[in-house]
């Protein structure tokens, strides 16, 4: 047998496994990933595990409907983007409130301290940002998706998601701004 044939077979097996997964072992393989996506569309610390959970129970039901050719990633964005939304809708309004950062730094570490800062500025620059073009933003800027892509996730065209996320990154750093000077602030 030559490694031609050899690789062909590794190939065909490797593709009879990644058909095999299951909607839980791909929900788990990528769930630390959700939740920092999760965090970032604006998801309350308290609230992160069961809009997780109502991802992966959208994410088993449209199981069949995957497309394994496309990344998990950004489909996984999708449904996340799809429920947060969903849940906003059912509030009657969207409440903009600044997000926690996890507590837990040692003190004395001035590193750790200056990244949990400008952590906790970001999610609270990204939290002024409105749902709709912090998606975009947060898929393209932070997680590298191409708008392709995010446009094919999120269901709009690709001049919409150029637009979104050019008004997204005028509001984050705008947002940015405005927070330094509040903590400058006396």
């Amino acid at each position: 047998m030559t490694i031609a044939s050899r690789s062909g077979q590794w190939t065909k097996r490797w593709y009879a496994v990644a058909e095999q997964r299951s909607s839980f072992d791909a929900f788990q393989s990528e769930f630390d990933y959700l939740c920092r996506a999760l965090r970032r569309l604006g998801v309350r610390a308290e609230d992160i595990e069961d809009e997780a959970h109502e991802v992966f129970l959208v994410l088993d039901r449209k199981w069949a409907e995957y497309d394994r050719a496309r990344p998990l990633r950004p489909y996984l964005f999708g449904i996340a983007f799809r429920v947060v939304s969903a849940r906003r809708r059912r509030q009657g309004r969207e409440v903009s409130r600044p997000l926690d950062d996890v507590p837990g730094t040692e003190p004395g570490q001035d590193r750790i301290l200056e990244i949990a800062d400008t952590r906790r500025l970001v999610l609270a620059a990204l939290s002024r940002v409105p749902l709709e073009r912090r998606a975009v933003l947060v898929m393209h800027d932070i997680d590298e998706v191409a708008m392709r892509d995010i446009a094919k996730t999120l269901s709009i065209p690709m001049f919409t998601g150029y637009s979104r996320l050019r008004k997204a990154r005028q509001e984050f750093e705008a947002a940015v701004r405005a927070l330094q000077k509040e903590i400058k602030a006396p």
